[in-house]
């Protein structure tokens, strides 16, 4: 099993609208939406879960081609059109699972 964290520091002001975004687009249980508590402030973390590295190459594909993941809203690419402009970098995490 694998966790992507998709890490973004947010302009200010921005941090709650972009989280909010974030949980409307994934509607999906299974992600986690974080905002900072203690850490970089204005820090909005993504976390997926997923079974093998080729699910979320797969999810990568449908973004790339338009189509958002089943679990998304219909409308994730018009409500996700300009995200870019509410934070200022991001970098992603890939985790592997220890059990």
């Amino acid at each position: 099993m694998f966790i992507v964290r998709e890490t973004v520091t947010a302009k200010p002001g921005q941090a709650g609208k972009l989280s909010k975004l974030f949980r409307n687009v994934f509607n999906d249980p299974s992600v986690r939406i974080l905002t900072d508590e203690v850490a970089d402030f204005n820090t909005v973390i993504i976390e997926m879960t997923f079974n093998n590295l080729s699910e979320f190459e797969s999810l990568m594909d449908g973004y790339r081609k338009g189509q958002p993941a089943p679990t998304m809203v219909p409308d994730a690419f018009e409500q996700m059109s300009n995200f870019t402009e509410m934070y200022y970098t991001g970098k992603r995490e890939i985790f592997r699972v220890v059990e």
